[in-house]
């Protein structure tokens, strides 16, 4: 999420971890489209067409639609899915989880914890150590490079 649409939304923030009750008219009107599709609708992206599922770099992937963090960039792998995939949240709140039966299939819906997005779905068919795959709407992720491991290559870069 570029930092003008991060703005325009008044809940936005890595910092706060209070619970967020928005009405869907208010959340239609602080997100970009493709954000409220998936986070409020319960939509999907199309397989592979996310820029996040290939991202190696060190970082934080936070809720696109209220900044809480999610994810860190070392839990990241490659499942092969086509969306990003992940094997473990960055705290035991920051996801939470619900039945999600549509389709006609049984499945494991993820949210936001602060906010309740829809983020994608966790699978009992992950890798060690938790044997899970949380498969994420690349959408939903707003990634943050790792400020330390930046400003060490701009440094190490700026010595060349």
């Amino acid at each position: 999420m570029d930092d003008s649409t991060k703005k325009n939304n008044p809940v936005y923030s890595n910092t706060d971890t209070s619970q967020l009750n928005l009405s869907e008219d208010e959340w239609k009107k602080i997100l970009p489209s493709d954000v409220y599709y998936i986070a409020r609708k319960k939509g999907t992206e199309p397989a592979w067409s996310s820029p996040l599922e290939n991202i190696k770099d060190k970082g934080t992937y936070y809720c696109a639609a209220c900044g809480n963090a999610l994810f860190v960039s070392d839990t990241k792998f490659e499942s092969g899915c086509g969306w990003p995939s992940f094997y473990q949240p960055i705290s035991k709140g920051s996801v939470i989880y619900s039945p999600d039966n549509s389709y006609g299939m049984k499945r494991t819906e993820a949210m936001c914890g602060r906010c309740k997005a829809h983020l994608g779905h966790v699978f009992d068919d992950g890798p060690p150590p938790t044997g899970l795959r949380y498969c994420i709407n690349g959408v939903v992720l707003d990634f943050q490079k790792a400020k330390h491991a930046e400003e060490k290559y701009n440094k190490e870069k700026k010595d060349e």
